[in-house]
C-alpha cells in the first residue's frame, strides 16, 4: 500500500539511536512523513508542547527522564486527541493495558510489523485531521 504523508509531521521518541534510524528510515521512504526525533521522555513532552504540528507520536515506553508512560499520560494532558503509538521492546504481562488505559491510541511490540503499523498510523492521521479541522471550524 501507498502511503502520501508529505503534510503529516510525526515525532519519533525512542531513545537508540539505531531504533530510530530504522525507523526513520522505513517511515520516510513509504511515507515521506517529516520526522522530528526526541531522544528522552522529556523532550518528547516539551516538543509536542511547544510544537503544533505534530499529528502522531511514535513513542518508546522504555526512556531516559521520563517513562513512555508517563510521557504518554503528560502528552495527553496538554492535547487529549493528538494519536501516541506506543512501540516497545520488553512488553510486560499488562503494559499493553495499562497504556491504553492511559489513553495511547496502538501499542506495537519490537520487532516492528511495519505494515501493520503503517495501517495503524493511516487510520490515526485520518481521524486526527478530522478532528482538528472540526476544532478549528467551530
Amino acid at each position: 500500500m501507498n502511503y502520501d504523508w508529505n503534510n503529516f509531521t510525526t515525532l519519533v521518541a525512542e531513545d537508540d539511536p539505531l531504533n530510530f534510524k530504522y525507523i526513520e528510515l522505513l517511515l520516510s521512504r513509504r511515507t515521506g512523513i517529516k520526522i522530528i526525533w526526541a531522544k528522552d521522555g522529556l523532550e518528547a513532552v516539551q516538543i509536542c508542547k511547544k510544537n503544533k504540528s505534530i499529528d502522531l507520536v511514535l513513542l518508546d515506553l522504555q526512556l531516559p527522564e521520563l517513562d513512555g508512560i508517563h510521557s504518554l499520560k503528560r502528552i495527553k494532558e496538554n492535547n487529549p486527541y493528538l494519536p501516541v503509538i506506543i512501540q516497545t521492546a520488553n512488553s510486560w504481562n499488562n503494559e499493553e493495558e495499562e497504556c491504553m488505559e492511559a489513553g495511547a491510541d496502538g501499542f506495537f511490540n519490537k520487532p516492528l510489523n511495519i505494515d501493520k503499523l503503517l495501517l495503524h498510523m493511516s487510520y490515526c492521521l485520518s481521524t486526527y485531521s478530522l478532528m482538528r479541522e472540526t476544532l478549528l471550524n467551530s
